[in-house]
Order: structure tokens, then sequence, then C-alpha cells
């Protein structure tokens, strides 16, 4: 079996981010940092999250995010899944943060997407079926 690990996220302040993210996982802590070099460019890093999965935060961006109604080459968004959506936008509000657009909103699912500090799109979703076939409905799409 493979699962997704990490993702290693280029922003450019930590403590920015992590106010978007420990609202998003209050359960979840840093596990680790440092300093190092990336290509000659002094760096910090932070590994946020839990003994199973994490983000990884580098703090050597120097460019907007990419334009996120435009076509460049990149990352259109990430998603995780959570069991009480609710609860997670409330804690985002409550933490500054506001929905960008919501998603879907069927029998099967419901998902929002939020922007991150740094402009990154972050999806997510409930999902209300441990049915594949409903959850992963194409019929609409």
């Amino acid at each position: 079996m493979i699962h997704l690990e990490h993702i290693n996220l280029v922003v450019r302040d930590i403590d920015t981010s992590l106010s978007f993210y420990r609202a998003a996982f209050p359960h979840w802590q840093i596990r680790g940092g440092g300093n190092g070099t990336w290509y000659g460019k002094p760096r910090q890093w932070v590994h946020f999250g839990d003994d199973y999965q994490y983000l990884a935060f580098n703090n050597d961006g120097e460019q907007a995010a990419r334009d996120l109604q435009g076509h460049q080459v990149g990352l259109a968004h990430f998603a995780f899944v959570t069991h009480d959506l609710d609860k997670l936008i409330a804690r985002l509000e409550d933490a500054g943060f506001t929905i960008d657009k919501p998603g879907s909103d069927d029998v099967f699912r419901r998902n929002v997407y939020f922007i991150d500090p740094d402009g990154i799109e972050v999806e997510f979703v409930q999902y209300h079926s441990d049915i594949p076939s409903e959850r992963n409905g194409y019929e609409n799409a």
C-alpha cells in the first residue's frame, strides 16, 4: 500500500503559515525543524503534523504562488478529508480566514476551499457515505 506522507511547501513566513494550519489541524504539532541552505540561500524548516503525516514548511519563498485563475503549470490545490466540516470552517474563520469558494454540497459529500497565507489553495471535504461509488460520483463533474 502507498499513502501520502507529507507535502513540502515553500512559504514566506513559517509562523504565518502555522496560523492557518494550526487552526485546521489543532491536533497536529511541530515534529521537528532546523536551519539549512537550499542552493546557497539560508532557510528555516519545520515539520508540522502527527506521527504519520505532516506538512513541511521552508521559509525561503520569494514570489507569490501561481495565479489560481491562470493556467500556469504547478500545484492547483491539495485536499484533506474531515469528519466535521462545520467545525473546521469555524476554527479557520475564528483564526481570521474566510472560505474562498464553496465546493459541492450534495447528498454524499460537501467541500470548501480556503487560501492559505501564501496563496496556496487548500480543499477540505466531508464525505457522507462510505460507499466509494457514492463518494466518488462523477456524473455531475
